[in-house]
């Protein structure tokens, strides 16, 4: 079994460096091209996907359905689970609004955000229940940076810590009861078309 992780596309906010969290923020025009890029590269790869499954927020639902129509795949109903870390009073705050707000140790406060061990239980729960139900199939799952990120660490400590680009592709192969990476953060698609 085959799952590919893809970060959902680009949004205003993502631009603005604000975060999102559970705010549904759509995605703007460059994330839909972003989507679109990406479907023409899973298209021209060997691997093949069967489902792909999304986050329930809009801006990772456009990007699936960007994605499994142009694959010719279905688009499974979406899942609460994978979407954003909560981030409480800090959504929708630039980086410079969180330190004016509450200093430069923002993040070591309680202010109503999902903390990384929640996150990850969750990210684990996906991940065993999308294995036990689809043991033979290949997955697209379009989830978002924060809740990836956990994810990752969740699986593999602290291998891998770079920042998650927009609608980058990461593959994890499942190999018994362990999850492989046969990709990781991979945004070949739109670094090509920037040329």
């Amino acid at each position: 079994m085959l799952i590919g992780l893809i970060r959902h596309g680009l949004t205003d906010w993502n631009v603005a460096g604000k975060i999102q969290g559970q705010s549904d923020i759509p995605l703007n025009m460059e994330g839909r091209e972003q989507a679109e890029m990406l479907a023409d590269r899973l298209l021209q790869e060997s691997y093949r996907w069967d489902y792909c499954i999304t986050s329930s927020l809009s801006r990772a639902e456009e990007t699936g359905k960007i994605i499994a129509a142009k694959l010719g795949i279905p688009l499974l109903e979406s899942d609460h689970r994978i979407r954003e870390r909560a981030y409480g009073q800090i959504e929708g705050l630039t980086a410079a609004q969180r330190e004016e707000k509450w200093g430069k140790e923002w993040n070591q406060l309680s202010l109503g955000q999902e903390t990384d061990e929640q996150l990850q239980q969750r990210a684990l729960a996906f991940m065993k229940d999308i294995s036990t139900k689809y043991p033979k199939q290949n997955v697209l799952v379009v989830s978002h940076g924060g809740f990836l990120a956990q994810l990752y660490t969740a699986l593999f400590k602290d291998k891998y810590s770079e920042r998650l680009g927009n609608l980058s592709l990461t593959i994890l192969e499942k190999n018994g009861p362990e999850w492989n990476p046969l990709l990781y953060n991979c945004t070949r698609h739109i670094l090509q078309n920037q040329r």
